[in-house]
């Protein structure tokens, strides 16, 4: 589990590509307090420590993590958020983040207002996902309030301090994000639309 709460950006230093599967190589600065097995979130997707050399770690993405989300997009020298998995006892201060993605989106506006920034972003309604006005969603790892909640489309609004220490200080219109919509308006959408 983890929260949402980014707590460093990695760069992408290598891939490889093994059939389906690829291996990305990161940088960070955390990597010499991480084990092999461990769990950190890239982009808002789980990922497993499978090697740890130095400076960098390496994590494995499969091909449906390929397929439902960004992470078979990225480039060499791309920059992640990352998170590593929460601690019981600590505090929760982002809201519960399984680090399973449900789908993409498409950042279609851009819009800066009186010291924070706006980001549209518009989604596959057909997968059963919701928003709710003020809920949560998680946008490439990133605990945010939804604003403006549309049946394939919502708004959230960014403070300087998390544009400014999460890859939103990158975004460009017309980018793919991950989202993972919030785990409760998950199972409510499935009880009321089966």
């Amino acid at each position: 589990m983890f929260t949402g709460i980014i707590e460093t950006l990695g760069t992408i230093t290598n891939i490889t590509k093994e059939q389906d599967n690829i291996h990305l190589t990161v940088k960070s600065n955390f990597t010499n307090e991480l084990k092999i097995d461990q769990s950190v979130a890239h982009n808002g997707v789980c990922l497993t420590v499978v090697n740890i050399k130095k400076d960098e770690y390496t994590v494995t993405a499969i091909k449906e993590t390929l397929n439902k989300t960004n992470i078979g997009s990225l480039s060499k020298t791309d920059s992640v958020n990352l998170e590593r998995g929460m601690k019981l006892g600590d505090r929760l201060d982002g809201h519960l983040v399984q680090g399973h993605v449900d789908q993409t989106a498409t950042c279609i506006n851009i819009k800066n207002e009186n010291g924070s920034t706006f980001y549209t972003f518009n989604y596959d309604a057909s997968n059963k996902n919701i928003t709710i006005e003020k809920g949560s969603i998680t946008v490439n790892g990133v605990s945010l309030t939804v604003v403006n909640s549309k049946k394939n489309e919502f708004s959230v609004a960014i403070i300087p301090y998390t544009a400014e220490n999460t890859t939103f200080k990158f975004l460009k219109l017309n980018d793919c994000v991950n989202l993972e919509f919030d785990v409760i308006g998950k199972y409510v959408s499935r009880l009321t639309n089966p």
